[in-house]
Order: C-alpha cells, then sequence, then structure tokens
C-alpha cells in the first residue's frame, strides 16, 4: 500500500510540475500528436487494408498467401537471403572488427573508412556494379564464364554477394564499439598464464563479443529482408517480399494484397527488432575490471594475423573494385560494346536528372533539420522530464528504425490520400509527404545520437539552471542544447545521407512533379542505361561526401564530438 501511495504522489508530483510550464506540455502533445500521426496511423493502415476486402474483415489475403506458392515463396526467399547476408556480414564485419582492435594493422583508418564506405551510397550502387562486372556484357565475364562454365548474377547468389557488401559495414560498427570496450589486458593476462591464442579467443574474446554478434546479425538481417533496391536491380527470378508488395501495388493496383505482402515481411523485422533492442542488449558478458587501455593485442602469431589481413584486404580489393567499376563505367561510351571514353553521360545526367538533383537536393535539406531537432528534443524528454507515456513516447518515435521502407511506403500512400480525423489535408502527391516520410524515418537516429550525449551529461548543471529561475524552454536551449552541440551536427550527417540515399519507402509517395535521385537511378538501370547510372551514382556520393565534409568541420569547431562516420552505424 505504501509502494502505490509512494508511485501515486510522484506521479501527481510529476503533472504538477509539467503543469507549470504549459510550453512544455504543448511540446509533449504535440509530439505525441506527431508520433500517432506519422507513426502509427500509416502502420494501421496496412494493417487495415490487409484485413478489410470489400468493406468487411476478411481473412482471405491471408489464406491465399499461405496457400498459394505465388505467394508465400517470396516470404521465404526473403528469410534465405536474410540469414546468408546476415551470417556473411556479420563474419566480415567481426573480422575487420578484430583486425582493428586487436591486431597492430597498418593503415588502420584507411582500412576503417574502406568498411564503411558503402554506407554513404546507396545499397543499390553495389547491385549496379555487379551488373557492369558480372553482367551479361560484364567486365569480368568472359574470364568467368572460362573457369566456371555459364552463370547469371541475377538471383539468390547475386543478392547475397551485393548485400554482403552492402550490410557488412554495419556489423562491422557494432562489432567495433564491442570489442573496443573489452579491455585488451584481460586476453594479455590469460596468455601470461600460459593459455594459448586458440583457448583465450574461445573462452574470452568470443564469449565477451556475443552480445555484440548477436545484435549485429540481427541488424544486418532486418536489412536484408527491408532491403528494395537491390533486389529490384539485380534479383532475376528470385523474387523477395520487399519488391513483390511494391509490384503487387504499383503493377497490379492491388493495395489489399500488397498491404497483405507487407505485414508479412513486417513481422520478422518487428521480432528481430525486439530481439535485438532488448533481448541482447539486456544480455552483458562484461565484467568492467577498469578502464580499458584501448592497446592492440601483442606478440600476434602469424596464423592469426595472415587470415586476418587477407580477409581485410579482399574485402577491400572488392570494395574499391566495385565502386571503381562505377567510376570507370560512367565514362564509357557503351559499357560492353565500346569502351571509349565520354563526359556525355554526365552532360545527358544533367539534362535527364537535374530536376531530380534539385527535388531530391531541396526536399532532404529542409527534412534533415527538422528530424535532427525533433530527434535531440524526444531524446531530451526521454532522459531528463518525467511524465505518463514517456515509455510509449520512446518505443513509438524508435518504431520506424525497425519497420521495413516497403511498409511506411505503403502505409504513407493508404493514409494520406485522403482527409482524416488527424490530418484534413490531402498529403498525397506534394512534396511533404516526401518530407514528412523522410523526418520520421531518419528521426530515430537522432533520438539515439542525443540520448547517448545527454547520458554523459551531468543532470545538476540543468537543476541548478533550474534552481536559479529557469524553466525548462530556457535550460534546454541555453545549457542542454549546446552541451549536445556535437551530438546534434553529427545526427545532422547521418539524417542527410539516408534522406539523399533513400529508395524504399519514398518510391510508394513520389510524383510527377517531385521526385528523387535515387528514383532516377532506378529508372536507368530499368532501361539498361547503366552509364548513365553510373554517373548519377557518382554525383550523388559526391553531395553526400561534401555534405559530411561541411557537417564534420561543424563539428570540429563547436568541439570535440562523436565523429559523423560513428554516428551513422
Amino acid at each position: 500500500m505504501f509502494t502505490k501511495n509512494r508511485k501515486l504522489n510522484e506521479i501527481i508530483g510529476n503533472l504538477q510540475l509539467i503543469w507549470k510550464e504549459p510550453l512544455l506540455l504543448v511540446s509533449i502533445l504535440l509530439i505525441f500528436y506527431f508520433l500517432l500521426t506519422f507513426v502509427v496511423f500509416p502502420i494501421f493502415q496496412v494493417f487495415k487494408a490487409s484485413l478489410i476486402v470489400n468493406q468487411k474483415i476478411d481473412l482471405s489475403n491471408y489464406l491465399a498467401i499461405f496457400s498459394k506458392r505465388y505467394y508465400y515463396q517470396p516470404f521465404m526467399n526473403s528469410m534465405i537471403l536474410g540469414i546468408y547476408t546476415a551470417t556473411l556480414g556479420t563474419i566480415i564485419g567481426f573480422i575487420f572488427a578484430y583486425a582493428l582492435t586487436r591486431t597492430p594493422l597498418p593503415f588502420k583508418n584507411f582500412f576503417r573508412l574502406t568498411a564503411t564506405f558503402p554506407i554513404i551510397s546507396p545499397p543499390f550502387v553495389v547491385a549496379l556494379s555487379a551488373i557492369l562486372l558480372f553482367g551479361r556484357a560484364g567486365t569480368l565475364t568472359p574470364y568467368i564464364n572460362k573457369i566456371i562454365g555459364d552463370y547469371t548474377i541475377y538471383g539468390l547468389n547475386g543478392l547475397i554477394l551485393v548485400e554482403t557488401i552492402a550490410y557488412a559495414p554495419t556489423a562491422f560498427l557494432v562489432l567495433y564499439g564491442i570489442l573496443q570496450a573489452i579491455d585488451p589486458s584481460l586476453e594479455e593476462a590469460a596468455m601470461d598464464l600460459g593459455a594459448s591464442r586458440g583457448k583465450v579467443f574461445s573462452t574470452i574474446t568470443l564469449p565477451l563479443s556475443t552480445p555484440g554478434i548477436a545484435s549485429a546479425w540481427l541488424l544486418v538481417f532486418i536489412q536484408s529482408l527491408a532491403d528494395f533496391g537491390n533486389p529490384m536491380v539485380i534479383a532475376g527470378n528470385y523474387r523477395v517480399l520487399s519488391v513483390q508488395a511494391y509490384l503487387q501495388i504499383a503493377g497490379m493496383y492491388d493495395t489489399s494484397r500488397g498491404a497483405t505482402l507487407a505485414i508479412l515481411l513486417f513481422i520478422p523485422t518487428m521480432v528481430a527488432f525486439f530481439l535485438q533492442k532488448y533481448w541482447v542488449s539486456r544480455k552483458s558478458y562484461v565484467t568492467v575490471t577498469g578502464k580499458p587501455t584501448g592497446s592492440t593485442i601483442k606478440n600476434l602469431e602469424w596464423y592469426i594475423k595472415l587470415p586476418v589481413y587477407t580477409s581485410c584486404l579482399i574485402f577491400t580489393a572488392i570494395v574499391f573494385l566495385f565502386y571503381g567499376t562505377i567510376i570507370h563505367g560512367s565514362f564509357q561510351t557503351l559499357w560492353g560494346v565500346n569502351p571509349a571514353l565520354t563526359l556525355k553521360h554526365y552532360v545527358e545526367m544533367f539534362q535527364v536528372a537535374r530536376d531530380y538533383i534539385i527535388d531530391s537536393l531541396t526536399l532532404s535539406s529542409i527534412a534533415t533539420p527538422i528530424a535532427g531537432i525533433l530527434g535531440i528534443f524526444i531524446s531530451f524528454l526521454v532522459i531528463r522530464k518525467k511524465f505518463i507515456g514517456r515509455g510509449i513516447m520512446e518505443f513509438i518515435s524508435m518504431l520506424t528504425f525497425a519497420v521495413p521502407g516497403t511498409v511506411v511506403g505503403i502505409g504513407y500512400i493508404l493514409a494520406f490520400n485522403q482527409k482524416t480525423i488527424l490530418l484534413p489535408f490531402i498529403l498525397t502527391g506534394t512534396a511533404w509527404i516526401i518530407i514528412i516520410l523522410l523526418v520520421f524515418r531518419n528521426m530515430p537516429v537522432g533520438i539515439r545520437s542525443g540520448i547517448a550525449a545527454l547520458q554523459q551529461i551531468d543532470p545538476s548543471i540543468e537543476e541548478a539552471s533550474t534552481d536559479l529561475g529557469a524553466d525548462s524552454n530556457t535550460t534546454f536551449r541555453r545549457i542542454t542544447l549546446p552541451m549536445i552541440a556535437p551530438a546534434f551536427f553529427s545526427g545532422l550527417a547521418y539524417n542527410f545521407v539516408k534522406a539523399m540515399t533513400a529508395i524504399s519507402a519514398v518510391i510508394f509517395v513520389v510524383s510527377g512533379k517531385y521526385n528523387l535521385i535515387t528514383v532516377a537511378i532506378l529508372g536507368f538501370v530499368d532501361n539498361s542505361r547503366y552509364a548513365q547510372a553510373a554517373a548519377t551514382c557518382n554525383l550523388l556520393i559526391v553531395i553526400v561526401l561534401v555534405a559530411l565534409g561541411l557537417i564534420q568541420l561543424i563539428v570540429n569547431r563547436i568541439g570535440k564530438g562523436v565523429r559523423t562516420i560513428d554516428i551513422i552505424g
């Protein structure tokens, strides 16, 4: 009884504090409204569309999907692809992370940059490069045909290759942080006591890395299931859920069946997300024995160095080969036919895709600061304020990070093509639907970086401001925000990169009036205009790199903050 009364008094006290600050109360209510309208409502509409047939609840869509091979085979294909990609990507990520944290690998900054480079480009850039290298007119196709005979890059094997290259950096960034946090002196002590290198790895390094390995695997698995660009370009006859849901709506105009396929994609990604976020994150195998030294293990045997270094060199060579092919291919007159160098593809790109480039830059530039500010403010409320529904706010705001882009895109076209109680405006066909989608799709990473920064700041600093008479708004604006500014601007880097390279969700909401550069690239690939697609990809990568450089300069001027590449991961 005493505990219940105490909790009740605490709740009443928190309500009284918030009630004294009307601006804070209005802000909380507005954020809940935005989350309900632009996160929960679209997902609800997808569920509703899958269950409603002729304005009645009907399970025929689900019965058809589970009874007809045409529908359930893409689900099995997506799961198989996800398992292969997650496993290979995690292995590569672990090897890279181990090399950078546990060996005296030379040129570590170079290898670290190479390992993360695929993150700053659209994932389907790798698929385009695979076509230029291994397609029917690919540069390496004749040589491979002589070695293994006829083959095709289109299908499961090609998808595993390109998705592993595209998403292994995610696993690397997770595992790099995990291995960096484990003090190498633990392993050194075990070896000083006579343990072999293999024994140390199997009994210390690997067990301590288990949460990170599981987390990395699940994250890559989610990305593979949600991937739209690579399967759209290189899947061939290997049908996956993300593409089938899109084709069901855009090709067959069957919204109800497309929504059902989207739900089928939604379920395993959400299960993986919850496992990664709650189950894995709550398991800790690290015993804190002191501050990590950050040093590498000494006296590493050659039979450890050789395979680790070789693996890093091979993956680095593959990254350079694939992205070098994109650069080289953009200058060839006709790939596979006429290798003469020309600049005409860049001229044609600016003529054909100029409006796409302008739209992408404009919409991304608007969405990026909104997502950054909203993300930081939500993280401030979640960490620093106590109010009813705080946990719900955090959960909903992070939800779009796990929901596949295909589900989000379908949800937006279903939710905002007519007036509703929540929003008395039609957004479909306008620039606002793209901006809002980009904001709420990318906002979770801003929240994550804000929470990480706020947890490092002693709350007593803000409490002192409040004691001196400042309200929450003034304290946040003049005390908190300047201290978390580096994390804020680094979070902007991620938001801009993802806004410029988005495809899976925005392809549903673009229109003739407003379009994006990634959609233009897909259009070039669909029409077999690979050189133009390569030229546009190069321009997109340059734009992103310039933006990252400018944001990093701002971060450096503000003070020592997190590097942009850390936030991107």
